[in-house]
């Protein structure tokens, strides 16, 4: 009973024992023994493909299409929050998780978003009992046999990575498959530092083995991993490992800085570029797009880049996208756009705060990086006094083009079916009946479509809409579905190079690597003068917007934060611009809290994802040891 305790602990496989040793001999399935499926060829490409299974599909696909961790940060507020308050998102703002029963974790796995711990720790065994076994496997061709090897080594990098993301150092290292005879009282969790190196040892593997291509170019092999991937996990994990969260006071900044700058040239040697130019002008740069205020190129290049799927071609139009997931977005104009387009939901309301983030086109933050709000229900901006062209009372105008791109506000415009007649109330819009045309987003309150409401499941909360993942002219009668999720793309690991350069003293390069961002922004330059702690501060503050809503702002705020602070600066209070609509046809705006009490996810905590409490008493049971993560 002890070992099968082990077993499940461990998370080492994931199907049912009736004998200790049979099990370890068995596949996955429980049909065929390990002997009989490496001694065939295809079987064992089959099994390399279970390897495949855990990847996770992100984006919206979180139970119930939602954004997830783009949810649960300062970045925006789920409309689902207080129209389905059992789901994740309306547990975490109340502060509804324990170990036993966790809202990211515990309430369901649908594609792969939920149940880390067994899905995650099911994948890296079968991985590990794949590299174990493939040197002497019965494989038609050496090339396919380095290549499965190589691939499996990568896809555990993955699965420890995103562990090691979710839950911290709170995990072994497993190099070798566990067998039953083994004494499992020894095993120890290791640092995050060493688990990091471990995860960059299964890179580099991948890395230096010829037969793995660096870009995946035909369709029938997309979603298989290339080394490209290997680049860009090593650049994020060891960025995670330098930062305060996880460097156990150690500074690590240098190596992240030679890993990332190594990384990037690499990159770049192999074809991979920035998305820099509109490919589809007939649709992005159309009257009907409504991209800016100024049918502006970048703001176009930038939305479609976020609205198209990678093509597997010799010679793609999207060199930036390094890995994409292998499933699409599902109809974002229906669950996470503008819900009234449809009459179902929106789900992902950008955040004030995270329209405070945008500059305006001159370059300048509207706020103050060093204390954005004065106070602590972020109700009152302290604006930056050197900015010249934001306007309080007309906040739209003049800002970043990435802006436009990514978030519907008050007074833009969009063209798609919607699926009601207009009522005198939507002043802008009335009369106009059901059917294609172009509406303008009003967000007003008492706007009955549009306008921002508290509970309505198919309003805004925040006075905002998502557009960043959106088709500008999806809708029922154009259904385009949201674009396959990018997992890695080269605009990320740049600004990670950025971000370990400053921290490691090379400001010069730093600055080249956060300008090349801001030039494809159409964004002006930051000045080569700036100080190693101005400079950090505005490259952070470029992640949040070139990563906006992208999954990284939530891991971000953690890993910048001290292993004894907590998130209340930035999650405990969610802002919304609540706008008036005047007789004489102006607006008048007034920033408040989304709901008049906070979040409840923002405690030190939750700066982790807890241990599955079954699986935390086991492994304290077997080792005498707590591994579970402070406050659960």
């Amino acid at each position: 009973m002890k070992l099968k305790q082990l077993l499940y602990a461990l998370m080492l496989t994931s199907f049912a024992v009736t004998s200790c040793k049979d099990a370890l001999d068995m596949a996955p399935d429980g049909k065929l023994t390990m002997d009989e499926i490496f001694a065939d060829n295809d079987k064992t490409g089959a099994f390399l493909n279970s390897c495949y299974a855990n990847i996770p599909v992100k984006g919206t696909r979180y139970f119930f299409w939602s954004r997830g961790p783009v949810d649960w940060s300062d970045e925006a507020w789920d409309t689902d929050a207080e129209a389905e308050s059992w789901i994740m998102s309306g547990r975490l703002y109340n502060g509804d998780a324990s170990a036993g029963s966790h809202p990211i974790t515990n309430i369901s796995s649908d594609s792969g978003n939920g149940d880390y711990w067994a899905r995650y720790w099911s994948a890296i065994r079968n991985c590990t009992l794949f590299i174990s076994r493939i040197d002497q496997a019965t494989v038609r061709n050496s090339a396919d046999r380095a290549r499965w090897k190589a691939e499996a080594h990568l896809l555990r990098a993955y699965y420890y990575s995103e562990l090691l993301k979710w839950f911290g150092a709170v995990l072994p290292i497993e190099k070798e498959p566990y067998d039953f005879q083994q004494d499992f009282s020894t095993v120890t969790r290791a640092s995050y530092y060493e688990l990091v190196k471990f995860i960059m040892e299964d890179c580099d593997v991948a890395l230096n083995t010829p037969e793995l291509p660096w870009r995946i170019t035909t369709e029938s092999e997309g979603g298989r991993v290339n080394k490209a991937m290997a680049e860009a996990i090593k650049s994020k994990m060891i960025l995670f490992a330098a930062s305060p969260l996880n460097n156990a006071g150690q500074d690590h900044w240098q190596e992240a800085y030679q890993v990332n700058k190594t990384s990037l040239e690499n990159l770049r040697a192999n074809g991979y570029e920035l998305y820099n130019r509109v490919n589809l002008p007939q649709t992005y740069l159309s009257d009907v797009a409504f991209l800016g205020p100024d049918k502006n190129e970048k703001t176009a290049l930038y939305n479609e880049y976020f609205t198209q799927t990678m093509k597997y071609t010799p010679n793609p139009v999207d060199r930036e996208t390094i890995y994409q997931s292998r499933e699409n977005q599902g109809n974002i104009w229906n669950i996470d756009g503008i819900g009234s387009q449809d009459g179902y939901k929106t789900g992902t309301c950008p955040s004030q705060e995270l329209v405070d983030a945008y500059e305006t086109k001159d370059g300048q933050p509207v706020l103050d990086l060093d204390k954005p709000y004065l106070d602590d229900q972020h109700v009152q901006p302290n604006y930056n006094k050197d900015n010249k062209l934001y306007d309080p009372k007309n906040p739209y105008a003049n800002r970043d083009p990435r802006f436009y791109a990514s978030i519907y506000y008050n007074g833009s415009k969009r063209k798609a079916l919607w699926n009601f007649a207009e009522s005198p109330e939507s002043f802008e819009n009335y009369p106009a009946p059901i059917g294609n045309r172009t509406r303008v987003i009003a967000t007003y309150k008492n706007e009955p479509q549009t306008g921002i409401h508290p509970s309505t499941r198919k309003a805004t909360r925040t006075g905002y809409y998502q557009r960043k993942f959106l088709h500008p002219n999806s809708g029922n009668d154009n259904p385009i579905a949201g674009a396959n999720w990018k997992l890695f793309r080269l605009g990320e690991v740049i600004l990670n190079f950025a971000e370990a350069a400053a921290e490691a003293g090379q400001l010069v390069e730093a600055t080249g690597a956060v300008n090349e961002i801001r030039a494809r922004a159409g964004m002006p330059a930051l000045p080569a003068s700036l100080s190693k702690t101005d400079l950090i501060k505005r490259i952070r503050a470029e992640r949040r917007v070139e990563l906006a809503m992208e999954e990284n702002r939530y891991f971000d705020l953690r890993r910048w934060s001290q292993p004894t602070d907590d998130l209340s600066k930035t999650d405990r209070w969610i802002t919304a611009m609540e706008i008036t609509r005047n007789a004489d046809g102006t607006f008048t705006y007034n920033r408040r809290p989304v709901r008049a009490t906070e979040r409840k996810n923002y405690t030190n905590k939750f700066l982790w994802v807890p241990i599955p409490l079954n699986e935390a008493n086991r492994l304290r049971s077997i080792t005498g040891t707590d591994w579970q993560n402070k406050g659960w």
